[in-house]
């Protein structure tokens, strides 16, 4: 989740307000040319810190994989652990403000397990958030959120972290959520969290499928969204709506984010996830999911989960260990 706040709270603020509890010394994260202090706040947990460390590190991996690098030169995490609760929870970005670094907060339950963090989304969504403009105005958000919500599970299986079944099988469940309701107005003017997070993941699905359809699976979305931040279209700046839009279609060679924006941002457009799945030879079996290669397109689902060939290999995130 960005973090929708006034212009006086940055993520500096928010450092600050955390000295109100002990932060223990942080400790690096190198992600390529990229740099993540992780910090904990103080409090205790039923998991080695070490293992919390390598949960972040798997999720900026995954992110500067899906992306070619990680997106920003240097970031900062703080880990707060909540005493009692187990799991993942509360996560909040903040772009780049007044000289900080771009931010990501978030608590860990002290009962947390290995499991809790290998089940995990939460992280990388938060990550990937970097990656992406802080789009103007108010009417925007599910671009941000939809994003994410998108991107996040196809970033963790293109490096093998999370099954290619998993990620259709929670699209499937997850993106009815996400379809207008009555009384809906368009992406721009409906802010449920419905709308907002899965009406988003539904818009950039459409997106990589038609994008791949036009050129025929040669570009995706994976293609336009990397331009985007690659032409400085990260959290820590504002840009317009257009500006994402144009940049990204222009790097994929069509006017597919363009058209599809005109088409859902006023009008509560339907989209049949039902026939979508079919087409994409998604098949749902009493909560798993089977697979239908004949299907018209099965070779579309396949390449948007399948790693990309950039090269030369990106270097595996290391650690630093803690400054005092």
């Amino acid at each position: 989740m960005i973090a929708r706040v006034l212009l006086t709270i940055s993520a500096a603020g928010v450092l600050l307000r955390a000295q109100s509890q002990v932060l223990l010394p942080s400790q690096q994260i190198h992600v390529g040319a990229s740099t993540i202090d992780v910090t904990f706040g103080s409090g205790e947990f039923d998991l080695p810190q070490a293992q919390i460390i390598n949960w972040i590190t798997h999720a900026a991996d995954a992110v500067a994989a899906y992306f070619g690098r990680f997106p920003v030169a240097s970031a900062r995490i703080l880990i707060r652990p909540v005493e009692g609760r187990s799991g993942v929870f509360n996560g909040t970005t903040w772009g780049n403000r007044r000289s900080a670094d771009a931010f990501t907060r978030i608590s860990i339950g002290q009962r947390a397990t290995q499991a809790d963090l290998d089940d995990d989304w939460m992280m990388t969504h938060e990550l990937v958030h970097m990656a992406f403009p802080n789009i103007e105005g108010r009417d925007h958000h599910w671009s941000e959120e939809g994003m994410a919500t998108y991107i996040e599970p196809i970033a963790r299986a293109q490096i093998g972290q999370l099954s290619i079944e998993r990620v259709w099988a929670d699209m499937a469940k997850g993106m009815p959520q996400g379809l207008p309701r009555a009384g809906d107005e368009g992406l721009d003017h409906t802010h449920t969290w419905g709308r907002t997070y899965w009406g988003g993941a539904i818009f950039w699905l459409l997106a990589d499928i038609q994008i791949r359809e036009e050129t025929g699976n040669k570009n995706g979305l994976q293609t336009a969204i990397s331009a985007i931040m690659n032409a400085g279209g990260t959290l820590d700046h504002d840009w317009s709506i257009q500006r994402v839009l144009e940049i990204g279609d222009k790097a994929a060679g069509c006017s597919v984010l363009e058209d599809l924006y005109n088409q859902m941002k006023d009008t509560p457009v339907q989209t049949d996830l039902n026939a979508l799945w079919k087409r994409l030879g998604v098949e749902m079996d009493h909560g798993a999911v089977k697979f239908k290669d004949q299907a018209p397109l099965a070779n579309i689902r396949k390449s948007i989960t399948a790693p990309v060939q950039r090269g030369a290999s990106l270097p595996a995130a290391t650690l630093t260990p803690p400054a005092h």
